[in-house]
Formats: structure tokens, sequence, C-alpha cells
């Protein structure tokens, strides 16, 4: 359930099309559907930004196919993060309708088209930071967002990223994703007056410790603006920016 299904069936009810006793049964799972072995969230999208998420890893198969097939009853957005390739092949064959974005390792149902609003744009330090810089694409884009990408410009070449810089600054928000020492947020702060979402990521030798450092370094970051997720958590970042870019304009002023 979003605020655009419940106005359209209370509409429907105003106009006598749907009896309120039919209303109330398509109402019966809010706030949540108890499946046993979960309680999937259905008010989340009316109280939040986007329907409620579903995090892959450590459900069974059978579960995923219980909790795709509630959402998909209902035409809501779903997305499910971090499957496992045997979870996809599964859910695919019942599902054929999801969508599989395989390096970002995310399944989606998008019931309808909507207008791309605002710009959001990620930057990676690395290629190798790119599956998680797909995450944050992808989840961004069915948080409904116009989003653009720009790879590997990370400090070891900075001559790549400054030439990009007046078209950073038609984003509302940016995310930076990066590994081995986490500079790039700090850097990109400095050029720019817009929310930077920095993303550590577990790409690095030894001393990164599985995105440890990045993490420290941003955390630490001198340049103002600056908020950091959790380690490979491109979810959370495009969570995070679409919140900020989707703010009405009166609180952004008047940026594209």
């Amino acid at each position: 359930m979003n605020q655009e299904t419940l106005r359209n069936l209370l509409e429907r009810v105003a106009r006598g099309e749907l009896s309120p006793e039919a209303a109330l049964e398509e109402l019966r799972f809010l706030p949540f559907e108890d499946l046993g072995f979960a309680r999937l969230d259905h008010h989340r999208g009316l109280r939040k930004h986007f329907p409620e998420v579903i995090y892959g890893p450590g459900k069974t198969v059978s579960e995923l196919k219980k909790i795709v097939a509630s959402f998909l009853e209902k035409d809501l957005p779903l997305l499910v993060t971090r499957v496992s390739p045997e979870a996809v092949e599964a859910l695919l064959r019942e599902f054929p309708t999801l969508e599989y974005h395989e390096r970002a390792r995310l399944l989606g149902h998008r019931p309808r088209e909507q207008e791309a609003r605002g710009l959001v744009a990620i930057l990676s330090g690395g290629t190798s930071d790119l599956p998680v810089v797909e995450e944050a694409r992808v989840c961004a884009e069915y948080f409904g967002n116009r989003v653009e990408v720009l790879t590997d410009v990370g400090v070891a070449g900075i001559h790549r990223l400054l030439p990009e810089v007046p078209k950073l600054r038609q984003a509302r928000v940016l995310i930076v994703v990066a590994g081995m020492e986490g500079a790039l947020p700090s850097l990109v702060a400095g050029l720019l007056d817009r929310p930077v979402i920095a993303v550590p990521t577990s790409t690095g030798y030894g001393a990164n410790f599985s995105g440890l450092a990045p993490l420290l370094a941003m955390l630490n970051a001198c340049a103002p603006g600056v908020a950091v997720v959790n380690i490979d958590n491109g979810f959370g970042a495009a969570y995070l920016a679409s919140l900020i870019n989707q703010l009405p304009e009166e609180v952004h002023g008047t940026h594209p």
C-alpha cells in the first residue's frame, strides 16, 4: 500500500465504484501481513519513502517465494537485495516478470513507470567498487530519482574528476563510493556545495580490513557535509540520497 494506491481506493469508494466492504477487504492486510515467519510491513509505503525492502540473506527460497508472491499480488513495488544465485534462479522461474540486476545482486518489480525526479550523482573511486555502485544506482532509480554514474575517478588520478565538476553541480546529492583509503568523499565534499553520502567498500588489500579502513577515514573526513553509511551499503546510501533529492522545491531552492 502506498499513497497513490490508497487515494485511488478511496476515490473509487467515493464514486460508488467500490463498496465499503470491498475496500475494507483490500485494507485487511494494513498495517502488516503475518506470514508466520515474517510480518510484511505493507504500511511502510504510506509513512515512508518506499515500501519495505527485503534483505535476501538468511531467508530460504521458500520464504522468499512467499514474500515475493505477497508483494506481486498487491502490485507493490518490490526490491530484494543481496540475493544468492540459487534463489535468483528459483524466483525467476516462478516469477518471470521480476527484473534481475546481476552485478547489484538485486531482484525488483516496478508495477508502473514513474517520473524520475531531481538528480543523484554516484561516483566511484575504482572499477572494483562497481558492485556497490550498481546496488546504489538500481535502488536510486527504483526510488524515483534521475541518476548519473561517474566511475573510476579516484584520488590516484584526480585529473579524471576535475573536468566533471560542472556536471556534478547539477546534482542535489552525491553518493561517493570508495575502498582502499577512502579519501574520495572528502575531496568531493571540498569541491561542491552538495550533501555527500560516503560509502566505504571492502575493496582493498589486508590493511583495508575489509572496509574498516575507509569507513574510519570517511568518518574522519575534514571536509564538512559528508555523511557515512555502512561498508558496501549501496542500498542505504541510495535511500538517504533519495530522501534528500525528493525534498520539496521550497526546501531545495531552484536547483534542477
